[in-house]
């Protein structure tokens, strides 16, 4: 296939991607409906109900204007050459991984470029007018320096992995690269509480009291034996709560959000927990690293294709085969295979939330669980009714409402 095809079809990629995703968001923001459903009549008073539905809106209308300058930049940087430029302009250095990081140090940049304003205006601004903003200025711009930090280092370790096996293997080094890949991110899965976390958060163990002997009473009669049971002071950034499960084997943790514990009951918190067991105890967490390791196979595999074909570097400005500008060109034309990985893995995601709720009701209390479900769907101004086909292509859970039905 010739350089001009290739140009044709990356570029057509990169239009598509742009409409399929805002046509989608466009049909979930329509299909919001003026009744209340019956499961949420006594939570969603109108004038709630109404705030949800402007506050949709307002996301929706700051996550077009975002999408819309990011496909900018990057339909920019393919239709005047600018990936091509900026080739040129590392071009000097001798190394490959000097070359290729100030590549994606330069594209890291001008992405943070075009993405900080509407962060900063989603958080100071929307996230202000509704009520959950708590986070300081100064919090914010240490997030962003702390982040850019951290994936720049965890994106020069990566790209030095993989520059290193392409330069000392070539032909095959997608293998190695795969098997890199899967043990860092089993390595994130167990280390993530304890290294990550602590970057942004504070981790303070849960004190004695009803809540912790409920939860180690719960642990010990199932059998899940949890490591540690953290508060997370998710309240310095946001009302929001939430809580979040890590660890592999022995190392399992449990983060419950300090805004979490402060709007529900000991049993509604124990649901919730009782819902992770049950994706341990079904086997969901094991299956879950089961199919990441195989994606991740799948996308070293298309990765090395792209790499020996040197039109797909050519069609970016390279004059060659380019490690970088292969980069660039995979991720987009591997989009179409991404969305499809995407709809597999998010049903088997869904289903396992409906299993994980089944095993809550069936060891705890569904009761329970269906209460905390309702409180924070409504605290967070969830969208209740989300279109069907956005559902199938980016719902990792079942629609709320669904997920209160099954429960019944």
């Amino acid at each position: 296939m010739s350089t001009e095809s290739w140009f044709f079809i990356i570029t057509g990629l990169v239009i598509f991607n742009y409409l399929f995703s805002n046509i989608l968001d466009y049909l979930n923001h329509k299909n919001w409906k003026d009744d209340i459903p019956n499961e949420l009549k006594e939570f969603y008073k109108k004038e709630k109900y109404k705030k949800a539905k402007d506050y949709s809106v307002s996301k929706n209308k700051i996550g077009f204007l975002s999408s819309t300058l990011s496909f900018a930049l990057v339909f920019s940087l393919l239709f005047f050459n600018g990936y091509g430029l900026i080739n040129e302009l590392v071009s000097s250095f001798e190394t490959n991984f000097i070359k290729s990081g100030l590549f994606f140090l330069i594209l890291f940049l001008l992405n943070t470029l075009t993405s900080l304003p509407f962060s900063y205006y989603n958080t100071f601004v929307i996230e202000e007018k509704f009520g959950f903003n708590k986070t300081t200025k100064i919090t914010f711009f240490l997030d962003q320096v702390k982040s850019s930090i951290l994936s720049i280092l965890i994106g020069g370790v990566l790209l030095f992995l993989a520059l290193y096996l392409y330069d000392t293997i070539n032909q095959g080094f997608w293998f190695w690269l795969w098997i890199g890949l899967s043990l860092l991110m089993v390595l994130i899965n167990m280390f993530y509480a304890d290294i990550i976390v602590p970057i942004f958060n504070k981790l303070t163990p849960l004190e004695d009291g009803e809540l912790r002997s409920k939860i180690e009473k719960y642990s010990n009669e199932v059998g899940y034996l949890l490591k540690n049971i953290y508060v997370i002071d998710g309240s310095k950034r946001s009302t929001k709560a939430n809580a979040f499960f890590s660890g592999l084997g022995p190392r399992k943790t449990i983060a419950l959000y300090d805004t979490l514990i402060e709007k529900h009951t000991v049993n509604e918190l124990v649901a919730v927990l009782a819902h992770e067991v049950g994706h341990y105890k079904k086997k969901h967490i094991f299956s879950g690293l089961i199919f990441s390791i195989m994606q991740i196979g799948i996308i070293t595999f298309f990765f090395e294709l792209c790499l020996s074909l040197p039109e797909i570097s050519q069609a970016l400005g390279g004059p060659d085969v380019s490690f970088h500008l292969g980069i660039i060109g995979f991720s987009i034309l591997f989009s179409p295979i991404s969305i499809l990985s995407g709809i597999f893995m998010n049903y088997i995601s869904r289903k396992n939330e409906f299993e994980a709720d089944d095993y809550a009701k069936q060891t705890f209390n569904g009761e329970d669980l269906a209460l905390a479900l309702k409180k924070l769907s409504v605290d967070s101004l969830s969208n209740i009714y989300p279109h069907p086909l956005y559902v199938f292509f980016h719902y990792s859970h079942p629609p709320l409402i669904k997920r209160l039905r099954a429960l019944k």
